[in-house]
């Protein structure tokens, strides 16, 4: 790497501080080293904190408890630290001793609509209200590993601030999951707070997510990582008449079910997904109150998952033209609404190469991989239309039970290996400092 001049003074201290809190220049960091040595202080902590808010799981822009937590931790540490930021989130600043730039650590707050089905004594038993219905909530997902992750970071750096060349700042999240019908949330609305921008911008921003997978590995892939993630809606109206002489009106059921079966040719047979994988799924269909009433209007409700934008435009035409033409051949119609979640999840080429041996010093050369596109999508992708992002897995499976026949995310059996947690915190720790230490050309 050719220097500035004016960075050449500073480089061999720089260096020499990364080797310390690592404890080594080399990929693997000795026991015995400091970062360590703090990780395995907090990390009572973090299980604590992470069964704390596994237990009191609270669903998108309801997060009032967990920022509560989060924030009344991060005072404790002397941490600047602004509240109610897109509803519930928390953003905290760690101003290092040193001059430097400034890193983003993100973490995601809110629990999902679902009832929890797993023996662990920490189990969730609350209800709430999602869309005007009563559900059970769980931490599904593992935002709850994620917010203990950080506050267990955030602890493990503000003990280094006066070696710290720079800011980090800590981005605690509501509504990853999406907000409520009707409501604003999750990191888009965030963004627009000005989360990224004053008192300190960030020039980089990292975030962790724990994943079915060997417990303890760290997966990655530059570029497009996870998918972008449009919401669709479609309300077939038909003519509603009795069950018995469905000729005299129009049947929006069976053409609703005519529009999902032609909406799968569209990936199957239109699109050239060698290029990049596309999903249409639909998860929701509701219409009529009796078995012998033709109803006059069904509501789908489904997903749409690209990676390539002009393939995104072209599938939303041909979903938009499909839906409205089967129903036009029975006589109904049909209203098709798309309504965009995230972006694709990209992770910064140059950032990903250039943390790789963070990554490794946090859960060993062995333990670090590349990884297939994923088809879930995440809101962290908003970040990254801002600043470079790097968005790396977990593994956190019971020992000995492969990837394929663990419980996936939004299971009501989704299980965390706490044994893993420790990585997380090394990760997060290891890629603020190696980038803050990190000379600039």
């Amino acid at each position: 790497m050719k220097l500035h001049k004016k960075f050449t003074a500073g480089l061999l201290a720089c260096v020499s501080l990364s080797q310390f809190w690592s404890g080594a220049a080399g990929a693997d960091a000795p026991a015995g080293s400091p970062v360590d040595a703090a990780v395995v202080k907090v990390t009572p902590k973090v299980v604590a904190w992470r069964r704390d808010i596994h237990q009191h799981p609270e669903l998108s822009n309801r997060e009032v408890r967990t920022s509560k937590l989060v924030a009344d931790h991060l005072r404790s540490l002397g941490i600047e630290v602004t509240t109610g930021v897109a509803h519930t989130g928390v953003v905290g600043i760690l101003r290092g001793g040193q001059p430097g730039r400034v890193v983003a650590l993100r973490a995601d707050m809110d629990a999902l609509p679902v009832t929890e089905q797993t023996d662990v004594p920490f189990a969730s038993k609350v209800r709430g209200k999602f869309n005007g219905q009563d559900v059970g909530v769980m931490h599904a997902c593992g935002h709850d590993a994620h917010t203990a992750m950080l506050m267990g970071a955030a602890e493990v750096l503000a003990g280094m601030r006066k070696d710290l060349h720079g800011t980090v700042k800590f981005i605690f999240q509501p509504a990853e999951e999406g907000p409520p019908t009707g409501e604003r949330g999750g990191a888009a609305l965030m963004v627009e707070e000005g989360v990224l921008g004053a008192p300190v911008q960030p020039s980089a921003i990292f975030g962790i997510h724990v994943w079915p997978g060997e417990p303890g590995t760290i997966s990655y892939r530059p570029r497009g990582q996870m998918a972008a993630a449009d919401s669709l809606t479609i309300v077939v109206k038909g003519v509603q008449t009795h069950g018995a002489q469905p000729w005299h009106g129009v049947d929006p059921v069976i053409v609703s079910a005519q529009i999902m079966t032609a909406l799968q040719v569209i990936p199957s047979r239109q699109l050239n997904i060698t290029s990049a994988p596309a999903v249409v799924t639909i998860g929701s269909i509701h219409g009529g109150v009796r078995g012998n009433i033709v109803p006059d209007q069904v509501e789908m409700k489904g997903t749409i998952r690209t990676f390539e934008p002009e393939m995104r435009e072209d599938f939303l035409k041909r979903i938009r033209r499909t839906a409205e033409m089967v129903a036009q051949s029975s006589g109904a119609t049909a209203e098709v609404t798309v309504e965009p979640y995230a972006p694709v999840t990209y992770n910064d080429p140059q950032l990903t190469n250039q943390l790789l041996p963070s990554l490794r010093r946090a859960a060993g050369d062995d333990k670090v991989r590349d990884m297939l596109p994923v088809m879930g999508s995440e809101d962290f992708s908003h970040y990254t239309r801002v600043v470079p992002g790097l968005y790396v897995f977990l593994g956190i499976n019971k020992e000995g039970v492969p990837t394929g026949q663990a419980a996936e995310n939004h299971s009501p059996q989704f299980y965390v290996n706490e044994d893993a947690l420790p990585v997380g915190v090394r990760a997060l720790t290891f890629v603020a400092l190696d980038y803050l230490n990190e000379p600039r050309s």
